[in-house]
């Protein structure tokens, strides 16, 4: 659990240490940039097609890991628009949260039911 936390911890500090140099250099509206290169048809559009995934995927667990409740619900919105940088923030907090018991941090109240649907 300690190499998960400082994988964490360290991806968050270079994740928002290049994300304030990108905001430095092109403003804090990343939409034209991201949806222009998926409008062109490149590889740079394919892989922002294939992070729009990963981000969907993040976001449907969240919710789901918080029984689509009101809260999880806003927490998926957060999770597809805060990409890593509001996973790495939550998955620290749940690994102290859930006593870094990955079971709990995975499945949510769903692993004290003992059902993992």
């Amino acid at each position: 659990m300690i190499a998960f936390r400082i994988f964490l911890v360290g991806f968050l500090i270079a994740l928002s240490a290049y994300s304030a140099v990108a905001i430095a250099n092109q403003g804090w509206n990343l939409f034209p940039f991201f949806f222009g290169d998926m409008a062109a048809m490149n590889w740079a559009g394919q892989f922002n097609f294939d992070f729009m995934g990963f981000l969907f995927l993040s976001a449907t667990w969240t919710m789901w890991r918080n029984q689509f409740s009101v809260q999880g619900t806003l927490l998926g919105v957060l999770a597809f628009f805060g990409g890593m940088m509001f996973l790495s923030i939550y998955l620290l907090y749940l690994s102290f949260h859930c006593d870094g018991q990955m079971r709990k941090i995975l499945l949510g109240n769903r692993a004290e039911e003992g059902a993992g649907t």
